[in-house]
Formats: C-alpha cells, sequence, structure tokens
C-alpha cells in the first residue's frame, strides 16, 4: 500500500487540484487556496516517495494487475524520486509567486488548473516505466505548457507560442515514430524489457538508428544544439511565473530522457552514439552563452543560459561514468532552483522598474540592496563561482572530464563558465550598479521595506530558494550522496531490469 502510494500521489494530487481548481475558476481566492495545499501536498507526497525509493531501492507498481511487459509500469529509482521532489519544490515556488504576478483574468481563464495538468505531466514522464507513457505524459505537458504560453493573447505571446508548439509538434511526431521503431524490434515497449532486448541483440545496427530516431526529439524537448531555437523565442514572452516554471522544469524532462535512455537502453554503440553527446553538449554550451552576452534584458540572457547550462547537463551523460553522471544529477537540482529563482528575481525587476531590458533600467542597488544581494547569490552561482551549489556541480563534471582526459572538452566547461560569469556581471552592472537612467525605483514602490511589505508573495520564494542554495552550497554532501545512489543505479541496468521484470 505504501509503495502504491509512494508512485500514485505525484500524478493523482496535482490531477485533483486542477479538477477543483477549474470548478472554482470564478473565485479566484479559493484557487488560490485549493493550488496552495495541492501544492504542499505534493511536496509532502515527493519526500514520501524519496524515502520510500531509498529504502527500495527501485519501487515498481503494475497498473490494472496486467503483468509486465505488457502491463503499465511505473516506476521510482533515486533519479526519480529526486526530479518529482525537485519538480514539487519549484512548483510550490512558483505557485506562490503566481498568486500576485499573475492577473486577475488568467486566473479565471484557468492558469492554476493548467498549471497543475503541467505538473502532473512532468511528474508522471519522470516514473513512466514504459516509452509509450513517456510519449503521453509529454503530451500532457505540451498541452499544458502550450495554453499557459498563449494565456493572456499577447502578440508576443502569440508568437512564441507558435513557434514552441510547432517544433514540438515536430518532436513529438519523431518520438512517435522511434516508439513504433522500438515495439517493431522488441515487440514490447517496457524500458525494462526493451533494454533486456537490446542488450541480447547488441549486434543489431538497427538499435543505433532507434537511438537517434530517439535523440532528435529529446534534444529539441532539452533545447540543445542545434535544435534550440524556439527557446528564446518563447520563454521571455508569457508572466514571470510561467516562464520560471518552463526554465526550471520543461527542458530538464528532456535531459531526464536523456539519461535515461542513454544510460538504460542505448548503451550498445557508446562510441558513437555518445561521442554525438558529447559534441552537441559543447556546442550547445558555447551557443547558449554566446548568445546571452550577446542579448540586452534579464528574460532574454537568462533564456540564452538555459542552452548553455543544459550543454553542462549532457556532458556528464555523454563522459558516461558514475562520477560524471552523479554530476549531472547533481547539476540539474542545482540548475532547476537557481534558474527559476533568477527569473523570479527578473519579475520583480520588472515590477519596480516596469521593464527588464537593460538600457532602460538602473539603480536598484542603491534602493534594494537585499534584493540585489538575493540576485547575486543565484546569478554567481550559476556561473560556479565557490561555495555556491553551481561550483560543486562544475566541479564535479570537470573533474570526471580530467578523469576520462576528454581535456577539450574541459576547456570549453571552463570558458563557458567564465563567459556565464560576464553576461551575468553585465546584469549587475546595468540593472543594480548604475546610475537609474529614467524614474526612480523608489518612486515606483516606495522603496525596500514598502517592497518586502507589499510585494511577499513574490519575494518570499525568492528567500527560499536562495538558502537552498546557500545550504546545496555549504553542504554539498547530503545531495552528493543522492546524486551516488542514482548514478550507481542508472550504470547498474542489470539492476533495473531485473527489479522491474520481476514484478
Amino acid at each position: 500500500m505504501h509503495i502504491q502510494a509512494a508512485l500514485l500521489l505525484p500524478i493523482l494530487l496535482p490531477f485533483l487540484t486542477a479538477v477543483l481548481c477549474l470548478f472554482l475558476r470564478k473565485n479566484t481566492r479559493a484557487q488560490h487556496v485549493v493550488s496552495l495545499i495541492g501544492s504542499l501536498s505534493l511536496v509532502a507526497a515527493a519526500v514520501f516517495l524519496i524515502d520510500q525509493t531509498e529504502t527500495h531501492e527501485i519501487i515498481v507498481l503494475n497498473i490494472a494487475g496486467w503483468e509486465l511487459p505488457y502491463g503499465i509500469a511505473l516506476v521510482s529509482d533515486m533519479l526519480a524520486a529526486l526530479m518529482v521532489g525537485i519538480s514539487a519544490f519549484v512548483g510550490l515556488m512558483a505557485n506562490i509567486y503566481s498568486f500576485q504576478n499573475i492577473d486577475e483574468r488568467r486566473k479565471e481563464f484557468g492558469f492554476f488548473t493548467f498549471f497543475h495538468f503541467l505538473l502532473m505531466g512532468v511528474n508522471g514522464a519522470f516514473i513512466a516505466g514504459d516509452i509509450f507513457n513517456l510519449y503521453v505524459w509529454f503530451e500532457v505537458m505540451l498541452i499544458a505548457s502550450f495554453v499557459l504560453l498563449a494565456l493572456g493573447n499577447g502578440k508576443q505571446q502569440l508568437i512564441g507560442s507558435v513557434k514552441y508548439m510547432l517544433l514540438s509538434f515536430i518532436a513529438s511526431s519523431f518520438l512517435l515514430i522511434g516508439v513504433a521503431m522500438v515495439y517493431g524490434l522488441t515487440g514490447s515497449l517496457n524500458m525494462a524489457d526493451v533494454a533486456l532486448y537490446f542488450r541480447e541483440n547488441s549486434s543489431d545496427p538497427l538499435i543505433t538508428v532507434a537511438a537517434m530516431l530517439f535523440l532528435l526529439p529529446f534534444a529539441i524537448k532539452s533545447a540543445m544544439f542545434p535544435v534550440y531555437f524556439w527557446l528564446p523565442a518563447s520563454y521571455p514572452t508569457p508572466p514571470i511565473a510561467v516562464s520560471a516554471i518552463f526554465a526550471g522544469l520543461l527542458t530538464k524532462v528532456g535531459v531526464y530522457t536523456l539519461l535515461r535512455f542513454f544510460t538504460l537502453i542505448f548503451v550498445q554503440d557508446i562510441d558513437y552514439t555518445h561521442t554525438i553527446l558529447l559534441v552537441a553538449a559543447l556546442l550547445t554550451m558555447l551557443s547558449g552563452v554566446l548568445g546571452a552576452v550577446s542579448m540586452g534584458s534579464m528574460r532574454k540572457i537568462l533564456s540564452f543560459h538555459i542552452i548553455s547550462q543544459i550543454g553542462y547537463m549532457v556532458l556528464g551523460i555523454a563522459l558516461f561514468t558514475p562520477f560524471a553522471i552523479a554530476g549531472t544529477v547533481f547539476y540539474i537540482i542545482h540548475h532547476i532552483i537557481v534558474k527559476t529563482n533568477l527569473f523570479l528575481i527578473a519579475g520583480v525587476v520588472e515590477k519596480i522598474k516596469g521593464s527588464s531590458v537593460l538600457d532602460e533600467i538602473g539603480g536598484l542597488y542603491r534602493h534594494f540592496p537585499l534584493l540585489s544581494l538575493l540576485f547575486l547569490i543565484p546569478a554567481f552561482s550559476l556561473a560556479g563561482l565557490p561555495p555556491l551549489s553551481g561550483f560543486w556541480a562544475k566541479f564535479i563534471l570537470i573533474k570526471a572530464g580530467f578523469e576520462t582526459e576528454a581535456y577539450f572538452a574541459v576547456a570549453i566547461a571552463l570558458i563557458t563558465g567564465i563567459l556565464t560569469l560576464y553576461s551575468m556581471t553585465k546584469i549587475w552592472n546595468n540593472a543594480f550598479w548604475k546610475k537609474d537612467p529614467g524614474e526612480t525605483a523608489v518612486d515606483r514602490v516606495g522603496g525596500e521595506a514598502a517592497l518586502f511589505k507589499t510585494y511577499w508573495p513574490m519575494l518570499l520564494p525568492i528567500v527560499i530558494m536562495a538558502a537552498a542554495t546557500l545550504f546545496i552550497g555549504f553542504h554539498s554532501a547530503p545531495l552528493m550522496k543522492y546524486a551516488m545512489i542514482a548514478a550507481e543505479q542508472l550504470m547498474n541496468q542489470s539492476l533495473y531490469i531485473e527489479m522491474v521484470l520481476s514484478k
């Protein structure tokens, strides 16, 4: 019963919350209460799932009594449990922030409903045990995210939504083709069963063809080079609470699937598949950070940095050692917190100044020193300065690069880190340090004390996530322990196969 609850609650709770918010869509205050209770319950369920997974190593629930590999399986190893946990945490933060950031009209048109449907799709993708159901959860995410992007009918929102939808449709099409090919090869879509078949028939060249069919949609969803251009076109356009949850979670679902498939299923031709991942990772780092350096607004700089940081995560997959995989897991957790927080801070800057375009703003440090400090914590963490969480994330991957003698990859990672620091100081110099070029910030909100008193629902999540970044930085051992557990499970394909197929 405990295992059933642990695996079902991350899906059922956001579903029930979404449905209740739908029925209450004309009563936004009631939606706030229901949405908050739903998010808090999801955090508790995620903690429970992590605890159960740590106890049982890998937990499996076979839905509807069908024998595996033909039944629908929900599976949680440490990677899946950690991803559910971090998505629940940032979901709660974005939820609280949205109470004040999202206007009443969007709330009445179903913001909270689709917000929780998005979380349901994300969690479903993390614990899906077969490939077709992973595809289904991707479509749930796609529908919910498209509505959240388009909600409000702004011109730029609709343009960004169309680009996002078009590339997502292409990704889904290739993913479905890959699903069909795998089923044609194996007669199964259960991940463990497919992995077992591919292990026993590792010489079949069609396995590598299937790997490439899956790589493309996962690369699109992760915003990897060269199929990342949809992201900076769409993420800066919606309300900042939507941009923040997208920045934190959606691309990480793509990275999660890369991590899952290219450690469990497609490991027969590592010299080919993982070399492609390595090249793509390095090009993703460079193209993303160069795009960030060239931008002139906080939203666009942060959007391009999502791309560059994805490169670090894929680098760990490409190096394919337990330590490198642990580095990827650590990096994902760190980045979800930091990137979500930076977008939320950009939203506060827009609230204060009316814009996040760097040429139009300035003087924030003079009147808002605490807010400036709250920006520096995730900004420096993103750049990898010690002792913040980003330093340890980069350190692990760079150390793994030295251990595998991938010196060129290490050099690119270090260059990207320097350019990331440059772009973060660019934001600092223009938005916080330079003289205010127009209306003073105090004229709009009345100073820092008034800011925290009036806009505390927007600032509370920022403070909590900054504290989380500091905690991971100064106490990295607990997260590293869980990351190593996840990495060891991912590199031990036999454990996953045996635990799932024995149910």
